[in-house]
């Protein structure tokens, strides 16, 4: 008997494994506590993984193949994966064990540890999942401290000849639209309805609360509005690109309170759990560009640079740099997140909208992640370790090896510049002209000092006031660093207090 492990992670239908039957060769998968209570998940996201996780395992028993499937309530179920595995590589005699590529660094670690100790042959094959390899991005870097995605992004391009003619050269004359995507969603304009599925989970839902699994997070238990299964996620792939794609690129910063969902396609649970590959979406793109004469170039070129740019970046990133990468606090920040990141509940009506969007829905979308939670977090100067567990619990979609370097890379600056040649640090003046949340908040965006200020404002000025000495050798912050010393004393000091006020009174 051959024994597969088959990780939550792996619903690939179309991979290779699958392609041919065999008496001879038996699948796991399992559900465990070790998964499901590594950081406080969301609610929604542990039914979505045992949910797509049962219906994979029905699909690929219905095509002939052999699985045992562990639920999570078993009395032989020892809730780790090593120790699961143990017990089945005997019960069943097995004589070689395969496993496909683990994406993050723990399960790749474990794994790796486990097959160490086997007395029997074993195979390590690839997820059949991704653009590139996961050293990829290393050797294309080599010999350099910085990593520019750009730069990375133009040579994915060429390679898979996206969106480029015959000499290389991007379609359009511009490798990057990213100027033509930053737009305000207009007040006057219609906000798109969301597409949600209607699943009742009721049973996923009673036995986490019988095995007393932890959690975080509203849910609907009997209107699950996620897909289960790979039909589902294609089905909406396709509704972002018949309906939403011909704005995605312009919106795809836009904030408002008036919709969670906007022009965004929320595949990435899908693409990050391989129910659909990234060439599928890609390619789905680039049909509806040469088909779709209202998909134009600014809006597939926006659509397709965070697949093919930010993912396999951020991926190739976080297997170049770990494990050291988990621990890295270039401002060795230790502040506690304040307790509305589990709530909503504070006055800052940016971070009351996207905290409750996100305990709603388990999702929010990326530039919400990283300008709204993400960036108040690093101007208060909280410990990255905890901003790494939130994000990661929260949303739906997270993995580590996206959430790491987006989060304690991207977001908090923890890294020192590898993904950011600088702080994505902003006040309420980019709040505001992003966003619709500073309309109906309690504090003045345009105020510094008093008691109805925007905190954000002086925030920004204490984050790089404190924090001078390990940012003053980057360039692009020359000109904030001139603006601060320009400022009457006075005014400074007024600024430093005003946010050290705030900050003592922060729980």
């Amino acid at each position: 008997m051959k024994l597969r492990l088959i990780l939550s992670d792996q619903l690939n239908l179309n991979h290779s494994w699958f392609q041919a039957k065999s008496d001879d060769v038996m699948y796991v998968m399992m559900e465990t506590r070790q998964e499901l209570e590594f950081v406080c998940l969301h609610r929604q996201k542990q039914l979505g993984i045992l949910a797509n996780m049962r219906e994979f395992s029905k699909q690929i028993r219905s095509q002939g193949h052999n699985i045992q499937y562990i639920y999570l309530d078993e009395p032989t179920n020892e809730q780790q994966l090593d120790w699961n595995l143990l017990h089945l590589l005997s019960e069943y005699h097995v004589s070689k064990f395969e496993f496909q590529q683990a994406d993050e660094y723990s399960t790749h670690a474990m794994m790796q540890q486990f097959v160490s100790s086997l007395d029997i042959p074993y195979e390590e094959v690839s997820s059949e999942h991704f653009f590139t390899e996961k050293d990829e991005l290393g050797k294309f870097f080599a010999g350099k401290k910085k990593f520019l995605m750009e730069h990375f992004y133009r040579h994915m391009r060429k390679r898979h000849q996206i969106l480029v003619d015959g000499n290389d050269e991007p379609v359009g004359g511009k490798w990057n639209y990213d100027g033509q995507n930053r737009e305000r969603f207009p007040d006057d304009m219609p906000v798109p309805e969301p597409f949600v599925f209607h699943h009742d989970l009721t049973a996923i839902n009673k036995l986490l609360n019988k095995m007393d699994i932890k959690s975080m997070g509203h849910v609907n238990q009997k209107d699950f509005i996620w897909p289960v299964g790979r039909n589902e996620s294609l089905v909406l792939l396709n509704h972002f690109i018949k309906y939403l794609l011909p704005q995605f690129g312009t919106y795809q910063d836009a904030m408002t309170t008036r919709g969670w969902t906007l022009f965004h396609s929320r595949v990435s649970f899908a693409l990050n759990r391989k129910l659909v590959s990234p060439k599928e979406v890609v390619q789905a793109a680039l049909d509806a560009y040469q088909r779709e004469s209202s998909v134009t170039l600014p809006q597939v070129e926006g659509f397709i640079r965070q697949i093919i740019g930010w993912r396999e970046y951020m991926r190739g990133v976080y297997w170049d740099q770990m494990p050291e990468y988990a621990t890295k606090n270039h401002f060795f920040a230790d502040r506690s997140l304040p307790s509305f990141y589990w709530t909503g509940k504070t006055d800052m009506n940016c971070l009351r909208h996207v905290i409750t969007q996100s305990l709603d829905y388990g999702w929010a979308h990326h530039i919400q992640r990283l300008m709204i939670p993400g960036n108040f977090a690093m101007l208060i100067g909280a410990d990255p370790d905890q901003v790494d567990d939130w994000f990661l619990g929260m949303y739906h979609d997270a993995v580590q090896w996206v959430e790491m370097p987006n989060g304690r890379g991207m977001s908090q600056f923890a890294d020192g510049g590898i993904v950011g040649t600088k702080p994505y640090a902003v006040s309420a003046n980019y709040i505001n002209n992003m966003s619709d949340y500073c309309q109906s908040c309690n504090y003045d965006k345009d105020k510094k000092i008093g008691k109805d200020a925007c905190p954000f404002n002086t925030l920004y000025w204490h984050f790089y006031h404190r924090n001078r000495k390990r940012l003053a050798w980057f360039p692009r912050l020359n000109q904030t660093f001139a603006i601060w010393d320009r400022m009457p004393e006075d005014r400074r000091t007024a600024y430093l207090e005003q946010a050290e006020h705030f900050l003592t009174r922060l729980k």
